[in-house]
């Protein structure tokens, strides 16, 4: 009598069997289907008026001309010609123009001269005033007409000149010091004023500046989220699938599994750009707005 062979074939259960062939086309599908990963591809937001304002601003303090930016990026693309003078420097070409051994004539004022002749035409007035007495005394010694009256008048009149002299230089010389005066004070405003200008001209960069780095954090967060919106949406069909593999196979314990692997999606992260503007939010200066 001939042996007889029995082949016994375990298999899972018809819903089990139907459940993994549904799961291995699945993730068949799922292999077969690239991932366009340009969906989710990192992007820098480009740079905005306000830190192109402030570029400028620091372009045109340097004496530099007119910054062109990149209509796709916003970055720098190049600089205008310039005046090459900065922008204190018109302060310091004042400052030096209230300098020098002729600088107080801007300040002699036209009405010092109409004083100075009020004041001799005065004095001559009183001079002559003098002579009378001279004459009448003359006249009383019997001496008029004579050398002793000449004598006596011609020394009256030089001291009465030497004495409008000195008046008159007096006054000039007050005059002249009352111009050098005001033209050190001049040439001290301007120097102060030099010195004022890029204090306030970089307030006003950084203040752009920082109002800029503010906005450029904000258009980066949003790229950012939807970058990783992307992302998520894109691996959502593999999560699903390896939700359903981690299901089924607990149920088919000690049959093969299907050859699905583990399906791991990048955790969304910020990207470097967005760090680095969240750290820059509240620190802002003329180098960062050129990428120093």
């Amino acid at each position: 009598m001939a042996d007889t062979t029995t082949t016994t074939i375990a298999r899972p259960a018809p819903y089990l069997e139907a459940a993994g062939q549904n799961l291995l086309d699945i993730t068949t599908g799922l292999a077969g289907k690239p991932i366009d990963t340009s969906l989710f591809a990192p992007q820098i937001a480009g740079q905005n008026v306000l830190t192109q304002a402030a570029q400028q601003q620091a372009a045109t303090q340097a004496g530099l001309g007119a910054l062109s930016f990149d209509p796709t990026t916003g970055a720098i693309q190049g600089i205008g010609q310039g005046t090459g003078i900065a922008g204190y420097q018109p302060y310091l070409q004042q400052a030096q123009a209230y300098s020098g051994p002729q600088a107080y004539q801007q300040f002699m004022s036209p009405y010092q001269q109409d004083v100075i002749n009020t004041t001799l035409a005065n004095y001559d007035i009183q001079a002559q005033k003098g002579i009378a007495p001279l004459q009448a005394q003359a006249v009383q010694q019997g001496a008029f007409g004579g050398a002793r009256q000449g004598i006596q008048q011609a020394e009256y009149q030089t001291q009465s000149d030497l004495n409008r002299a000195l008046l008159q230089a007096q006054l000039l010389n007050q005059g002249f010091g009352q111009a050098q005066q005001q033209a050190n004070t001049a040439f001290g405003q301007q120097q102060g004023l030099a010195s004022l200008q890029p204090s306030l001209a970089q307030s006003q960069i950084q203040q752009l500046g920082a109002a800029g780095t503010g906005n450029l954090a904000y258009q980066q967060s949003v790229l950012d989220a939807q970058r990783q919106a992307a992302q998520m949406s894109a691996f959502e069909p593999y999560q699903r699938a390896q939700f359903l593999q981690s299901s089924i196979g607990g149920l088919l314990s000690g049959y093969p599994q299907p050859a699905f692997g583990q399906t791991t999606q990048q955790a969304p992260s910020v990207s470097p750009l967005s760090q680095a503007l969240s750290s820059a939010a509240t620190v802002y200066g003329l180098g960062s707005l050129f990428g120093k």
